[in-house]
């Protein structure tokens, strides 16, 4: 049996009794590389000297003694738009393939505090736009569940890693759905937090008003205990929220009675595969046995949705990417003839078409003439969609529905159709729109392949999502169900 197969309580006290070593962990998780590497794709850099070295530091401190936390010596994986210090960061993208990060970003300062151990960076989609992991421009990652398809994205090389047992956990980032859609389609645990709770200082910037990044575990309660880890005010991070973090953890209780939930009609109408409805409804009817109640609601909205996100994230992209010119980092065009052709193709060569068609799209809705018809009626129909979670939430604990309205497809099957791939966010992106918490648990198979629970809470109230994602999980089976690689 694999070392990753047991909890994460077991192995602190196999680490705590000496019967295992940081160093038996950081092997497992390369030894699984090994085996599953070439077929997957979710690595874009492997750091194992330095991992190996970070274990050797921790097993002295383990002989002699020392501090540790429940996550001392996990190997983690990190999203390849979260900058390490001296360690590669590209954002799956070829204008980045040469940046080398003098500082690392917070959350990875905190997991270094934890005493965790980085194998490695993940890929995505490039600068973490795309829904199926196709726009890395350097290739690929595949589903775990079957190699035909994606594995969900931008946070794909993050879900798949997870799902394949190749790190104990993961950090993604999620704009629109990024870290909970590849969670449902890998079959793992994804937590989307709360705007501002997690920091986004050394977060390369898509969207600045819609990124977070959030863990991708195998179950509830290891998503509990990272949060735990990555948590809390920045105030390097100016829209970090200065609130007291409680603690995750006492929050698992596993009783939900009494609780209330809404079931949105947009999100189990039109659109919705019939057998990811009737998983979703058998979830409802498995809460209902442990005292929650249900109702359906309206959050009437919803159909703007993903053409507000789409006018709003591509303008921020537009504004956010005005960075990358050929100029201070990253891939500079060779011997431009002027300042304007170094600009032109330096942009031209290092994006790929995805990131070229948002960047267009952003800054025609940001132009002269055409801010307020686009730009600005996306942002009073963001407070709309806001009002109607808060709404919503003025009678009910939690909102539930499918985390994408179809399992995952072939790869080929949309990637030259984008209206199509953006349209699988739909249950998504509201709640980034909202900035508010959600996390997607698995919920069942169809087809072989793994559909999510999303289920979305009030503004800081990671705890009450995870106490009933872990009810759920502890009454059903099936995040134990693993893929056959």
């Amino acid at each position: 049996m694999s070392l990753f197969e047991l909890k994460l309580q077991e192995l602190h006290n196999q680490l705590a009794g000496k019967q295992i070593s940081v160093s038996d962990l950081v092997d497992e998780s390369y030894r699984r590389i090994g085996e599953v590497e070439d077929q997957v794709k979710a690595f874009l850099l492997l750091d194992e000297e330095n991992a190996r070295q970070t274990a050797r530091r921790l097993d002295d401190q383990l002989t002699a003694g020392g501090e540790r936390g429940l996550l001392f010596g996990l190997p983690i994986g990190i999203k390849d738009n979260i900058v390490t210090e001296g360690v590669t960061t590209t954002c799956a993208s070829q204008f980045l393939s040469n940046y080398n990060p003098i500082y690392d970003a917070t959350t990875v300062t905190k997991l270094k505090q934890a005493q965790t151990v980085s194998i490695g960076k993940l890929n995505m989609d490039e600068f973490a736009m795309g829904g199926s992991n196709e726009n890395s421009s350097f290739y690929p990652t595949r589903n775990p569940w079957n190699l035909d398809y994606v594995p969900g994205g931008s946070s794909g090389g993050s879900a798949a890693a997870v799902a394949a047992g190749e790190v104990y956990f993961a950090l993604g980032s999620d704009t629109g759905g990024s870290i909970r859609q590849p969670a449902a389609y890998c079959g793992v645990v994804g937590l989307k937090p709360t705007y501002g709770l997690v920091s986004r200082y050394g977060l390369v910037a898509f969207a600045s008003s819609l990124d977070q990044i959030g863990p991708l575990t195998k179950n509830v309660e290891d998503s509990a205990y990272l949060l735990q880890a990555i948590a809390g005010h920045d105030p390097k991070d100016s829209t970090s929220a200065n609130v007291t973090i409680p603690d995750y953890i006492s929050a698992l209780s596993g009783d939900i009675k009494g609780l209330r939930i809404a079931v949105p009609k947009e999100y189990l109408g039109k659109g919705i595969d019939p057998r990811v409805k009737e998983k979703v409804l058998a979830a409802l009817a498995e809460l209902e046995k442990l005292g929650a109640t249900w109702e359906e609601v309206s959050l009437p909205h919803t159909e703007y949705a993903v053409a507000t996100y789409y006018l709003l994230a591509s303008s921020e992209a537009s504004s956010n990417l005005a960075r990358f010119d050929g100029v201070r980092y990253g891939v500079r065009t060779e011997n431009p003839s002027n300042l304007l052709e170094l600009y032109h193709k330096s942009r031209s060569e290092g994006f790929g078409p995805e990131v070229k068609r948002r960047i267009m799209l952003g800054t025609y809705a940001l132009s002269s003439g055409y801010y307020d018809a686009y730009y600005l009626k996306a942002q009073k129909v963001r407070t709309l969609i806001k009002q109607d979670f808060d709404q919503v939430f003025a009678n009910f604990d939690v909102v539930i529905g499918p985390t994408a309205p179809t399992p995952a497809f072939r790869i080929g099957d949309q990637v030259n159709d984008p209206l199509t791939m953006y349209l699988n966010d739909i249950m998504t992106i509201p709640v980034n729109l909202a900035g508010i918490p959600a996390i997607s648990v698995p919920c069942g198979l169809v087809d072989g392949m793994p559909v999510g629970l999303q289920i979305i809470g009030k503004a800081l109230d990671e705890s009450t999502i995870l106490r009933v994602a872990h009810a759920f999980e502890q009454n059903t089976d099936h995040h134990q169900r693993k893929p056959q690689l």
